[in-house]
C-alpha cells in the first residue's frame, strides 16, 4: 500500500474521534428536531382537519405520517451525511494538491521507500538529479545506492528505527548512467495509520561543496608548507654545513684511512637530507581519496618529523605518549589525516612561546574509539572566540599568519571520517585539541597487516 494513493476513499475513516463525536452528535439532534417538527405539525393538521375522523381513517394518518417522517428523515441523514462526506474528501483533495506541491517544489531530491528500499515516491528534484522518471522507480527498489553502501542505509534505517537522528550524512549515490556523486542525506521515519514504517530520504548534490573543500584544503596546505620554508632552510643547514667541513676535511687525509668515519657520517647526513625532501614532496602531492586501515602512532611521529624545522626554530619541546594506542589503526585517507595533525600541530606551535612546550597524549576511552589530545602551554583562546573557531576565514591569528580555513578543514575531515574534534582552552593557560577515531575493525586490521 503507497501513502499517496486512495487518500480520498480513506478519508472517512481518518476522521478524528472529536470530529466523529461532533458529527454524529449534529446528525441525531439535527434529526430529532426535523421528527419533533413533523410530528407538531401532524398534530396541529389532524386536530384542525380530522377531529372527527373514525378510527380506521386515523389508523391509515399514523401510518402516512410515520412513514413520511421516516423518508424525511433519512433523506436529511443521506444529504447530511454525503455533504459531510463530500466536504471531508475535498479538504482531503487540497490537503494532497498541497503535499504534492510541497514535494514537488522541495530543492532537495525526495524518496519515500519502505524497510525493503521499495520507492513509494519520488519527486521532481529526484528525477533531474538522478535522471530516473518516477514512473520507472515507483514500486521498484531503490536504483540510487551503490552496492557498497547498501549496508549502510541499511545501518541508517536501523538508527531511525531506534529514533536517532540521520542528518546532514555524506554519502555517495549514483544516477541513471551509472556515475558515483556526493550527496548529503537526511533520513526521517514516516509512519501511516496503518502502522506500516517507512523511510523519507532527502538527498542534496554537494560534488560543487566538495570541490571547494578539496581547494581549500590545497589552500591550507600551501599555506604551511610556505609557514615551513623558513624552517625547512634552518633544518637542512646544519646537516649541509657538517658534509662541507668533512668535504674539505677529506680532501686533507684523501690517504689517510681516518677517513672512514668521515664518510659515514657525510652518508647519514646525506640520507637525512633525503628523507626530509622526500616527506616534504609526500606532503606537497595530492594523491586520490583512498580510505584503508592506518597506524595512528605512525602518522602522528611522521607529521611531527616534518614539522621539526618549526619546532626547532621554537625551541619546542614535544612531548609523545602512543603507547597506549601502539598497533591500533583506523579506517582513514592517510593525506588527509596527516592534514589534519599537521594543522592542529601548527596551531600548537603559533600558540606557544619560545622554548614552550606540546604534548601529544593517545588513548583509548572505549574498545570502539582512539582519542588523540594534543595540547599546548600557549596564551589559550577567548571564550567569544572558541564558539567561532570552526567558522570558516575566521581566524585569530594576526595579519599573514593563518588563512582561517584550518579548523574549518580539520572538522570536515573528520566528519568524513566518522569521528569528532572539539577544542577546550583556558585563556593564559593554553589549549587542548581532542580528536576521537572509531577504531577500524578486526578484519580490517588484519587485511592491512
Amino acid at each position: 500500500m503507497r501513502p499517496a494513493q486512495g487518500s480520498g476513499e480513506r478519508g472517512w475513516v481518518y476522521r478524528s474521534t472529536r470530529e466523529q463525536r461532533w458529527f454524529w452528535a449534529t446528525l441525531m439532534l439535527s434529526s430529532i428536531t426535523i421528527a419533533a417538527a413533523v410530528f407538531s405539525v401532524w398534530e396541529v393538521a389532524e386536530h384542525r382537519f380530522f377531529r372527527h375522523a373514525d378510527y380506521v381513517t386515523l389508523h391509515y394518518l399514523y401510518i402516512t405520517r410515520g412513514i413520511a417522517s421516516s423518508l424525511l428523515l433519512a433523506g436529511w441523514a443521506a444529504w447530511y451525511v454525503i455533504r459531510q462526506r463530500r466536504r471531508s474528501e475535498e479538504e482531503l483533495r487540497q490537503s494532497r494538491e498541497r503535499y504534492r506541491g510541497l514535494l514537488e517544489a522541495s530543492p532537495g531530491a525526495v524518496a519515500l521507500y519502505d524497510a525493503a528500499l521499495t520507492v513509494c515516491e519520488w519527486n521532481a528534484s529526484a528525477e533531474r538529479l538522478y535522471g530516473f522518471c518516477k514512473t520507472e522507480v515507483l514500486g521498484q527498489p531503490l536504483p540510487t545506492v551503490p552496492p557498497e553502501r547498501r549496508e549502510e542505509l541499511l545501518a541508517f534505517q536501523d538508527r531511525v528505527r531506534a529514533g536517532e537522528s540521520v542528518l546532514g550524512v555524506e554519502t555517495l549515490r549514483r544516477d541513471k548512467p551509472g556515475t558515483t556523486f556526493e550527496v548529503q542525506l537526511s533520513l526521517l521515519p514516516f509512519h501511516e495509520a496503518a502502522q506500516q514504517a517507512y523511510f523519507l530520504e532527502v538527498t542534496e548534490d554537494i560534488r560543487d561543496r566538495i570541490r571547494l573543500r578539496e581547494r581549500m584544503l590545497e589552500v591550507e596546505k600551501l599555506a604551511t608548507m610556505g609557514r615551513m620554508a623558513a624552517g625547512a632552510a634552518h633544518h637542512l643547514n646544519t646537516p649541509l654545513a657538517a658534509m662541507l667541513l668533512r668535504v674539505q676535511m677529506m680532501r686533507k687525509r684523501a690517504l689517510a684511512d681516518a677517513g672512514a668515519g668521515d664518510l659515514e657520517r657525510l652518508e647519514s647526513g646525506i640520507g637525512f637530507c633525503q628523507q626530509f625532501v622526500d616527506r616534504l614532496l609526500q606532503f606537497s602531492r595530492r594523491p586520490a581519496l583512498r580510505k584503508q586501515p592506518e597506524e595512528v602512532g605512525l602518522l602522528l611521529q611522521g607529521v611531527v618529523s616534518f614539522l621539526a624545522p618549526a619546532i626547532q626554530a621554537k625551541r619546542a619541546r614535544v612531548d609523545l605518549n602512543l603507547a597506549p594506542v601502539s598497533g591500533e589503526r583506523v579506517l582513514a585517507d592517510r593525506n588527509l589525516l596527516e592534514a589534519l595533525f599537521s594543522n592542529l600541530l601548527s596551531n600548537a606551535l603559533d600558540a606557544i612561546a619560545l622554548n614552550g612546550a606540546i604534548r601529544i597524549e593517545c588513548s583509548k576511552p572505549s574498545p570502539e574509539c582512539i582519542e588523540v589530545r594534543i595540547s599546548d602551554d600557549g596564551q589559550g583562546i577567548e571564550p567569544t572566540d572558541l564558539a567561532r573557531v570552526f567558522d570558516a576565514f575566521f581566524t585569530t591569528k594576526g595579519p599573514g599568519k593563518g588563512t582561517g580555513l584550518g579548523l574549518s578543514i580539520a572538522r570536515n575531515i573528520m566528519l568524513e571520517h566518522g569521528g569528532a574534534l572539539r577544542l577546550e582552552s583556558v585563556p593564559g593557560r593554553g589549549t587542548v585539541a581532542i580528536v576521537r577515531f572509531p577504531c577500524c575493525a578486526p578484519a580490517l586490521q588484519e587485511i592491512r597487516s
